[in-house]
Parts: structure tokens; C-alpha cells; sequence
């Protein structure tokens, strides 16, 4: 699912009627979920995070920023913090699913509706910028709200979007695109001050001033001292002394985290402190994390280890955990601190019950869950064998030439079973969806029309869903072969078992994929599916023989 953060500043921070108003528009839209809200007294000024589904972050934005309109005067507003608007910046985020470039473009969305519909200005600013003066937000809300009415009346200052009309009310609206901001602290077992920010001076981007040999800043011809660049690119940081932790800290922010990562920065300083006698204790991330920024950290760590990749995501998560110390001096949990999970709000539900549930499930009167979800979970079975013996060989010396291979195996073994394990409930949601068109009314010509409308739609879904299932039980059947092939000899038995259960959910789904077929009145699509699910069903069976063959030959029983 794609996934967007959005982070509006409104110009309001102390009246919390008025805030909780603004924010209460979040709620109110289906698809973003509320995440912050974190006002300021001195700056007059509350940052307010919030994700959603694309559409939906540009619908709860825009929401957000009409109730903002209506509640903020702006000619009557002062504070500590650098502004222009009542809503004076709304940033849209990338977070997963997609891109940066479809992120510009709700930007301009949003500010087409803004400027058109509301009459406020708006500037497009950093990824979003239209002018290359207006990447820099300092550089757009120079002069704030008092010198935006002669601002707008210098052409080259016309807005993005709307009139270049001064709206007293209202001031005007910076939106743009831009990266995830990730904030972040590395502990020392110091408390100078000083060290921390001897550290931070070498890791950041913009470095430090530059000495010469008798140790005296080196300055151009200006006089300007000359700057010795940092380490890492879009890192911002600074180092300071923490009274409630009797601690130093090196504070700092990733404005592009993929381009210098947390991990990569908190070994680079763990290997300086250690060459001033230090040693680093753990760090904290603040505030949300995106999901795979965790999962890097933790794929490096493992590698480091010469372990396999293909492990669960749990432990993937772990290990991030663990090697960067996150529980060191606040306690990390994945499901409040990494965005997609605390969006998510947990497991699906079938998925996230015991074995025993589940089985408890099936067996009612209930026809769902049914056959189609008892196929995925058989896959899913499947896949994870196949992991399971990767990762029994990775590790093992006599197998040294087939590790990274069998890493590589595990871990499209381990996407696999999340896809099956997504499918437990997918099956059962598009068999209610078919229960739910069924219900519609249809007393008159028109609702019966539209009832079987609706009816076509949820039958073709019902069979998309287990024909998806059949499809990927080739994949399992794959790498069950590679496991067989390449895995530990140990436990090639399990890579006939994993190809058993690819073999049985398959069989399941074509079932599955039939019976719902046989619902539907449409010859052209009916035959084309058929032909498609029995093709694959063939390929399943010719594929699964052929990884028993192997297994019994390797066992002496062919």
C-alpha cells in the first residue's frame, strides 16, 4: 500500500480548542491516521504529522488547511517561529510505495485547490519547487506574513498557485515535497560536552572550519574561514550534554536517510569514540521511522554476522534493535515507533490468530474462512520450509560456496510467505465481498442492475484472488528445487514437504478458482480463466514430481 506522512505547521500553538478543531479534520477523513501533534507556546506554532493513502493525505491536507482559514487570524498572530500563513507549510512525505516524484505532484495538487477554492497563495517549495529561487523554504517566506502583501505585488513573486492577492486572514501556504527527516541520538559514556561535538563536527555534511599547521583557522581571500567538509551527506549534526541521562549525546538529523544511513553513521562514530577513549552506549530515534530504514540497519547487521537474510521481519527488526542499542536509555517499540506499523494497528485478522484459532475458524458453520484461505496458508507453509532449510545451510562449512545463494533464496522465500500469509485473509475479504454485492437491493430495474453489476465485479475478484495464490505456488515450488538442490542434505526432506505444500495449495486454489468461475456469466472470461488455472496447475505438478524425484534420489529411495 503506498503510503504518504504529511507534516502541516499551522500558526497556532497555545489555544488548544482551536488545534484540537484543526487535527479533529484528520480524524475525520478515511484513509489518513493521525500520528502527532505537538504544539508550541513560544513559536505560536503546532507541527502536526500525519499519514494516508495518497488521495486521502491530499483530501485530510486540504481539510486541515480550510479549517486553519477559518480559525487563524493571521493579522492578530505573533511568535518566536519564522511564518507567512496560518497553515504555513505543508510538506508531503514519501514513506513507502511511493515515489518522490508522485509526491510533487499531490503537492500541486493540493495547491491547486488551496489557491483555487480557499483563495490563499501558495508557494511550491524544495522537490515541488516551479522556479529555482523557490527550493529554499527561507528563501520563499522571506519577509513572512508582514512583507507578504508587498511581496505578492513584485511579479516575480506571483504565487505558485491563486491570486497575488494579499488574504490578510489567511497570509499564504508553502507546500512541498521532500524526504523523511529522521532524528536521531547517539549516546556516549561521557559527559563532556565538548567530545560529542568534536565527533559531530566530523560526521556532518557541512564539517567544520579548516586549521592550517599552526593551528589557526585557514580563511579565503575574503577572510571567511574555509570549511573542512564532514562525512556524510544530509547529515546534520551537533553535540550536546543530556542532564536527565548523565549523558553527552551527538544529536542528529538525516534529511535523506538512504544517501548516508543511521547505521553507517553510528559505526563511523563508534569507531571515533573509540579513538578518544570513549564508547558509545546505544542511541534513540525520535519521533517515527519509516519501516525500511529499520529493516536496512538490521540486513546490515546480520551480514555483518555472516548470517542469513531471509529471516522473519521480527528478526530483522531485532537486530536493528539490538546493534544500534535502541532500548539503551528509552524503551524502542517497533509497533509505536516504525510508521507502518502503528498504521497498520497490528495483524490481519485470521492471520494474526493462534493455530489453534485458526483450525477453530474453519471448522464452524462460517463459510469463510474457507478453502481459498486453507490454500494460502498451505503455501505459506511451503515457502517458509523452503527458508527454513536456506537458512540451515547458510553458517555451515561444508556448504560455504552455496551461502550467499542460500541467502539470497531465503529471502525471496521469506517475501513469499508474507504474500501467502496476506492471502489468509484477501481470500476470505473477496468472498465476503461477494456475500455483500448479494445483499444489495434489487426491488427495481435500475437496483438489480446495478446488484448485478456489483455481483460480476465481486465473483471475478473471488477468483482472482486464489488464482494469484496458484500462480505464486510455482515460486514455492522453485525454490523448494533450490533447496533440494543446494541445501543442507540434513534437511532435504523438508524441501520435499515444502514442495508438498506448494503442490497442495495449489491444487486447493484451482479449486477455489473453479467453483467461483462456474458463478459467472461471461463465456470469454470463464474460458480464458480456465485455460490460464489449468496451465499453471500443470506446471505446479511437473515441477513438484520433479523436486521429489531429487529428494528420493538423494535419500536412496527412487
Amino acid at each position: 500500500m503506498a503510503l504518504v506522512e504529511c507534516v502541516p505547521n499551522i500558526s497556532e500553538g497555545r489555544d488548544r480548542a482551536i488545534i484540537d478543531a484543526v487535527t479533529a479534520e484528520i480524524d475525520r477523513t478515511e484513509g489518513c491516521t493521525l500520528l502527532d501533534v505537538d504544539p508550541g507556546q513560544a513559536t505560536n506554532r503546532t507541527v502536526i504529522t500525519f499519514v494516508g493513502t495518497p488521495d486521502a493525505a491530499v483530501e485530510g491536507a486540504f481539510r486541515l488547511i480550510a479549517k486553519a482559514a477559518e480559525l487563524i487570524d493571521m493579522s492578530r498572530h505573533s511568535g518566536e517561529h519564522s511564518r507567512m500563513g496560518a497553515t504555513d507549510v505543508c510538506p508531503f512525505v514519501p514513506v513507502s510505495g511511493i515515489a518522490m516524484d508522485e509526491c510533487v505532484e499531490l503537492a500541486k495538487k493540493l495547491g491547486k485547490r488551496v489557491g483555487e477554492e480557499l483563495g490563499i497563495p501558495v508557494y511550491l517549495y524544495e522537490y515541488a519547487a516551479q522556479k529555482d529561487d523557490r527550493h529554499n523554504l527561507a528563501t520563499v517566506r522571506a519577509g513572512e506574513y508582514e512583507g507578504l502583501e508587498r511581496k505578492l505585488r513584485d511579479p516575480e513573486w506571483a504565487p505558485d498557485f491563486g491570486e497575488p492577492k494579499f488574504n490578510a486572514r489567511s497570509g499564504a501556504t508553502a507546500i512541498s515535497a521532500r524526504k523523511f527527516l529522521i532524528a536521531y541520538n547517539v549516546n556516549l559514556n561521557t559527559q563532556d560536552k565538548r567530545l560529542a561535538n568534536d565527533i559531530a563536527l566530523n560526521i556532518r555534511e557541512a564539517g567544520r572550519n579548516k586549521r592550517g599547521a599552526n593551528g589557526k583557522f585557514v580563511r579565503d581571500e575574503n577572510g571567511v574561514p574555509v570549511k573542512q567538509p564532514g562525512l556524510f551527506k544530509h547529515v546534520k549534526a551537533v553535540g550536546w550534554f543530556i542532564e536527565e541521562y548523565k549523558r553527552a549525546q551527538i544529536s542528529i538529523n538525516f534529511t535523506d536517510w538512504e544517501a548516508s544511513s543511521p547505521h553507517a553513521v553510528f559505526d563511523e562514530i563508534r569507531k571515533q569514540a573509540a579513538e578518544r577513549g570513549m564508547r558509545v552506549t546505544g542511541s534513540e530515534l525520535v519521533g517515527l521511522v519509516p519501516r525500511e530504514a529499520v529493516l536496512a540497519a538490521g540486513r546490515y547487521y546480520l551480514e555483518k554476522q555472516g548470517r542469513s537474510l531471509g529471516v522473519p521481519e521480527a528478526l530483522i527488526v531485532e537486530s536493528a534493535i539490538q546493534s544500534l542499542g535502541l532500548n539503551d536509555i528509552t524503551h524502542f517499540d517497533p509497533a509505536e515507533k516504525i510508521i507502518e506499523y502503528r498504521v497498520s494497528g497490528g495483524p490481519a485478522r485470521l492471520a494474526g490468530l493462534t493455530i489453534t484459532e485458526f483450525i477453530d475458524e474453519v471448522s464452524t458453520e462460517s463459510p469463510a474462512p474457507g478453502g481459498g484461505s486453507v490454500a494460502a496458508l498451505c503455501g505459506s507453509m511451503g515457502a517458509a520450509l523452503a527458508s527454513m532449510v536456506a537458512n540451515l545451510t547458510v553458517g555451515k562449512k561444508k556448504y560455504e560456496e552455496h551461502w550467499q545463494p542460500m541467502s539470497d533464496m531465503a529471502e525471496k522465500a521469506q517475501s513469499l510467505k508474507d504474500f501467502f500469509v496476506d492471502m489468509i485473509d484477501r481470500d476470505t475479504k473477496a468472498f465476503t465481498g461477494v456475500l455483500a454485492a448479494r445483499r444489495l437491493p434489487g426491488k427495481t430495474k435500475e437496483e438489480s442492475k446495478a446488484r448485478d453489476a456489483a455481483i460480476l465485479v465481486a465473483m471475478k475478484d473471488a477468483c482472482h484472488v486464489p488464482l494469484e495464490t496458484l500462480e505464486k505456488c510455482l515460486d514455492t515450488i522453485a525454490l523448494s528445487q533450490i533447496a533440494a538442490d543446494r541445501g543442507n542434505k540434513a534437511s532435504i526432506s523438508d524441501a520435499a514437504v515444502a514442495a508438498s505444500c506448494g503442490e497442495a495449495a495449489a491444487e486447493s486454489a484451482w479449486y477455489n478458482v473453479v467453483i467461483n468461475l462456474n458463478d459467472i456469466v461471461d463465456d470469454t472470461y470463464t474460458t480464458e480463466m480456465r485455460n490460464h488455472a489449468d496451465d499453471v496447475l500443470g506446471q505446479v505438478r511437473t515441477s513438484a514430481e520433479k523436486v521429489h524425484d531429487t529428494v528420493k534420489r538423494e535419500l536412496g529411495c527412487a
